[in-house]
């Protein structure tokens, strides 16, 4: 078996690339990657069990088709996922996260390979008090350039192909929090545990303190894309993969307890989500997908990741 991660130096990516042996001893994977955010040390220390090439590649601009030639999956993990930054970069973001995936998809058609599609529990911007993959239209309220963009090709995916000859599942995750080499700290948990631990306030959206949301667990993530691909799990549908649903005043309460004296800074944000709203996991546990990640033990994780190394200023 040949698997092909897109993006795979990035937070993501760089946790699957080094978990996906011990699943598929014999497999070949493939890292394509264009370096853009200089993520060099997602590469160091690879598991010596894993067959591993590394292509530096952008996927705009590489022949893909010749690239995925051979592949049996591609898990399709290069985007820009910064929800906020994306109002200023909204061209850039069109490109790599729509026009990236309809070129992606397009050569996966030509190659014969299976797709993973991962989009974003962002789609949903919704009022109603829980919502799920069966949603109506109207609960699809995208509240920012990047989950308009995974949103929109989603449908591309959807319309693609009618008769069938790309396989691809399309996987809405919950915002990630975890360790890994290539992790970044834009992301709302990952962000308030780098505030913390260095001694900065917290910056809390204005409107969001008491609202829920998804968020995924990293180790969930990673084992999420791991039985989608040993189930053969290419059914054309959508699933939402999350490990829970949480207001942002939980996350602050579980980061407490490792930095007590925090400092809230609320500040206003162009993505405004009014009411909480909470997502139903429960289609892709009907699979007999386990959630076993726990979102208060990925911040203890990362905030003793982050004083070890040297970043605490506060106790």
């Amino acid at each position: 078996m040949k698997i092909m991660i897109t993006g795979a130096l990035g937070h993501i990516g760089s946790r699957l690339i080094r978990e996906l042996p011990s699943t598929f001893p014999e497999a070949e994977i493939l890292m394509l990657d264009n370096l853009s955010t200089q993520r060099y040390c997602s590469l160091f220390d690879l598991p010596s069990s894993g067959r591993y090439r590394f292509l530096e590649a952008d996927i705009l601009t590489a022949d893909l088709a010749s690239v995925f030639s051979g592949v049996d999956v591609v898990v399709h993990l290069a985007a820009i996922t910064n929800a906020p930054a994306s109002f200023e970069i909204k061209d850039q973001v069109e490109r790599v996260n729509f026009v990236g995936t309809q070129k992606v998809a397009q050569a996966c058609v030509e190659a014969g390979c299976t797709l993973i599609f991962p989009s974003t529990t962002s789609v949903y911007g919704t009022q109603a008090e829980v919502v799920d993959e069966c949603c109506p239209k109207t609960d699809l309220r995208p509240q920012s350039p990047y989950a308009d963009t995974k949103l929109k090709a989603e449908r591309f995916l959807q319309a693609l192909d009618p008769s069938g000859k790309l396989r691809f599942v399309i996987c809405r995750f919950g915002t990630i929090c975890g360790v890994s080499p290539g992790m970044r700290f834009h992301t709302a948990v990952n962000k308030f545990c780098w505030q913390a631990v260095i001694g900065e306030p917290l910056t809390i959206w204005r409107t969001a303190l008491h609202q829920k949301r998804p968020y995924l667990v990293l180790s969930d993530a990673v084992e999420a894309l791991k039985f989608i691909i040993e189930n053969d799990l290419f059914d054309q549908r959508i699933y939402n993969v999350l490990t829970e649903n949480l207001t942002v005043n939980s996350v602050i309460q579980f980061i407490g307890r490792h930095v007590p004296r925090l400092d809230i800074q609320y500040v206003d944000s162009e993505i405004v989500n009014q009411l909480s709203y909470e997502v139903s996991n429960l289609r892709f546990k009907k699979l007999g997908f386990e959630f076993k990640g726990s979102v208060e033990k990925s911040i203890g994780e990362t905030i003793e990741l982050l004083k070890a190394s040297g970043g605490d200023c506060v106790l």
